[in-house]
């Protein structure tokens, strides 16, 4: 057998291996729990002027992190305290809970993509130096894709399409209307919260399988 055939071979069988690989196009998937997203201005009143963050653990999306810092969210009915802030700070407060926190706290917040805040629930939220009351920027996360652009390419999605998604657990589910997120500061991987997660019996470090493309979530 001369080396061009070799060569030939060996292309065939990485090929087939990744023709099987993307066949199924897995997803790792995270567990999002409650978190808060501040404003500088916001994280001054909470935590006192001129106040920093400060970095408990980095996060799997580059450059966010959870904080040392925790902070009180209560609503109508109840409280929950000891809720995470993750850094750095936004342009705009954002606080991200499940619906079985809603309940709690007596509230119907929307189901929308992080950053769209308008018309959303309101908020009373204690820190150690002082509280304050946002008129909007309590919401549940809608379930989405974190990926750079080779991913989207590689997979056959693009930024604000909607997919399906797959997941083999205890309790098999089927996810869909999963939105796909496309940025360079991206890394790939499934966000769902922890009533989507528990419903499913599925832990940070699963994953899911991509099985179709939906429709674009702008149409």
């Amino acid at each position: 057998m001369n080396e061009e055939t070799v060569r030939s071979i060996v292309a065939q069988v990485i090929e087939k291996f990744q023709n099987i690989n993307m066949s199924e196009k897995q997803v790792p998937i995270a567990v999002s729990a409650r978190h808060v997203h501040l404003s500088k201005e916001h994280m001054q009143i909470l935590f006192g002027k001129d106040y920093e963050l400060t970095k408990k653990a980095d996060l799997s999306q580059p450059g966010q992190y959870a904080a040392n810092e925790t902070l009180t969210i209560a609503g109508r009915k109840g409280s929950i305290e000891r809720v995470r802030v993750l850094g750095p700070v936004r342009s705009s407060t954002q606080i991200e809970i499940s619906q079985t926190d809603a309940v709690k706290m007596g509230y119907e917040p929307p189901v929308r993509q992080s950053g769209e805040i308008l018309n959303s629930s309101p908020c009373v939220i204690f820190g150690p130096k002082g509280s304050l009351h946002i008129e909007e920027g309590l919401i549940i996360a809608q379930r989405h894709i974190h990926m750079n652009p080779e991913d989207a390419n590689l997979y056959g999605v693009s930024d604000g399409d909607l997919v399906t998604i797959s997941v083999k657990s205890e309790r098999p589910i089927q996810f869909d209307q999963v939105l796909i997120r496309v940025s360079d500061r991206y890394k790939l991987e499934m966000h769902i919260d922890t009533d989507e997660a528990n419903a499913a019996a599925i832990h940070t470090g699963n994953s899911g399988v991509l099985i179709k493309k939906g429709f674009l979530h702008n149409e």
